[in-house]
């Protein structure tokens, strides 16, 4: 990846500026004669991106519109990376933008220029807040965070401990789906009457904020005075996890949820370790925005019946494509990712896991 070093370069600075800009992404797309489409995505450390929704996008994008080339970059977390990358994007000819912010927020501006260019900007996956954009595609979020308040309610319930008091790790303040899913858990929590006696907001998402966070809440509340995590993902059960391990707490007496279905996730929940997590068919967002983004990039009009609901952004009204979370357990995970093909049996059963695979019936 070249970077800003090339300033250094001299005389062959500026004639490399653009070689830089193409590469910021560390992504790229061919050369196929038709529009190209930019796919900015947020960051590589949770494993869907990469794994999922990359090739899975790209892939459907080639069916619906064989001439279309993807223009690929990943910010690894950091907006002004992301601006940086949008810019290049659009100096590269991108003809629309598929974008799921770092920053709900400052991603604004790159829709303004978009917007100023004439560019449709498809707000993938988390919502770009007070903007112009032209489509939203992502999941029910509010839903996501009810479905796991509701699951480790439950769970509390069976324990004998239906009040809890429990620890909130929740997600990064800066994704407005982090808001939702917050919302979404603790008014379940209310509703059951849960106590969350710790909550966070984790910058970043970032596994090791989550894992210190937790060690703050069991540092101030003692090793016996919570009897749950609430995690908004898996990054964030990992880090809840880790904390209770390095308190001498075992984990699977603790319930901990998750989010996104991340393959260390759904180990751990066949090994009892985390309790659950959701699963987002992650492939049919990518493919439902292929054929959006298919369609508006040579001028056509969306397939009909994609677009299923209308939501604000604070700005406008959004044609929006609103797909449905999926509450995953040890009992249904054959029934929804397996079968669903997220992650195989292959997969998800190593040698670490034979024995836990064949208990929950996958092997």
């Amino acid at each position: 990846m070249l970077r800003s070093g090339l300033g250094r370069i001299g005389i062959l600075g500026a004639g490399l500026t653009g070689i830089a800009l193409m590469a910021a992404g560390c992504g790229g797309g061919g050369g196929g004669g038709g529009p190209t489409v930019a796919l900015l995505l947020p960051e590589n450390q949770t494993a869907r991106y990469e794994t999922h929704d990359r090739p899975d996008f790209t892939a459907k994008l080639k069916q619906v519109c064989p001439k279309c080339s993807v223009l690929y970059s990943n910010a690894t977390n950091d907006a002004t990376k992301q601006q940086s990358q949008a810019d290049a994007a659009m100096t590269q000819g991108a003809k629309l933008l598929v974008l799921d912010p770092v920053d709900a927020g400052s991603a604004g501006s790159i829709v303004a220029k978009a917007k100023a260019r004439n560019i449709p900007v498809i707000s993938y996956d988390r919502l770009i807040t007070n903007s112009q954009i032209d489509y939203y595609v992502s999941f029910d979020n509010a839903r996501v965070g009810k479905l796991q308040a509701q699951s480790l309610d439950a769970r509390l319930k069976q324990l004998g401990k239906a009040a809890g008091p429990i620890i909130a790790i929740n997600g990064d303040p800066a994704d407005n789906n982090a808001k939702l899913f917050k919302s979404g858990a603790t008014g379940q929590f209310k509703t059951d009457g849960v106590k969350v006696a710790k909550s966070y907001d984790t910058p970043g998402w970032l596994g090791s904020n989550a894992q210190n966070e937790a060690q703050q809440a069991i540092t101030a509340l003692g090793k016996n005075g919570f009897a749950a995590i609430y995690g908004a993902n898996d990054d964030m059960a990992e880090g809840g996890i880790a904390a209770m391990k390095g308190a001498g707490i075992d984990p699977k007496t603790r319930p901990t949820t998750g989010q996104d279905a991340a393959l260390a996730g759904v180990q751990r929940i066949l090994a009892g370790i985390q309790y659950m997590t959701v699963y987002k068919a992650v492939t049919k967002e990518a493919q439902d925005t292929a054929e959006l983004a298919g369609a508006l990039a040579q001028g056509k009009q969306p397939p009909a019946g994609l677009v299923n609901q209308h939501l604000s952004n604070g700005k406008k009204t959004v044609p929006s494509v609103i797909l449905t979370p999926v509450a995953v357990t040890k009992s249904n995970i054959k029934d929804t990712i397996v079968k669903d093909k997220f992650w195989t049996v292959s997969q998800i059963c190593t040698s670490a896991y034979a024995a836990a695979c064949k208990s929950a019936g996958l092997q």
